[in-house]
């Protein structure tokens, strides 16, 4: 599949909003009050399209990428922070990782970090495999104290080749 990363649109986040996503996912729904989240410039989201400029997804990089809890002691310029969301319908499918590498090949051309970083729910182990799969190692663990749920850092460093069809 070819995908598209382009900036989000009002359109494009009023699409995402009405995502619902199954337990135990449903930690990752969102709904229309999270509009205004998106459209912040410094949260810098993006949205991922088919070639037939389908929404299949989005991803957000930096401040907006972390979860409140975390060891973000080194950041920006050197670790960038990677948020990614797949349409519902189409997770658990296999399409993870060209997803995912999609987004890292235009991560590090629009951002050029040396590291990357992804938090993800410990429970969420398709994520994490997909993750683990391209190269990101654990550094971190803790627990969110407002929803009682584990979360997992990882990171990845860049290397000099990056390139969607390199990592």
């Amino acid at each position: 599949m070819v995908y598209i990363i382009s900036p989000i649109t009002p359109k494009d986040a009023q699409e995402i909003s009405t995502w619902t996503y199954d337990p135990p996912y449903d930690l990752y729904s969102m709904s229309s009050e999270d509009i205004p989240g998106y459209l912040r410039i410094e949260f810098r989201y993006h949205v991922v399209q088919d070639e037939n400029i389908d929404l299949v997804g989005y991803c957000c990089f930096g401040v907006d990428a972390r979860v409140p809890g975390g060891d973000y002691t080194r950041g920006e310029p050197e670790i960038l922070d990677l948020g990614i969301g797949m349409r519902p319908d189409l997770t658990g499918k296999g399409f993870g990782k060209d997803f995912v590498k999609e987004i890292l090949a235009f991560a590090y051309q629009a951002f050029h970090p040396s590291t990357f970083r992804v938090t993800i729910a410990a429970f969420n182990q398709r994520s994490l495999r997909t993750f683990q799969g391209l190269g990101f190692k654990e550094t971190h663990q803790f627990t969110r104290d407002l929803v009682k749920i584990n979360f997992v850092q990882l990171e990845r460093p860049v290397g000099n080749n990056i390139s969607n069809n390199t990592l």
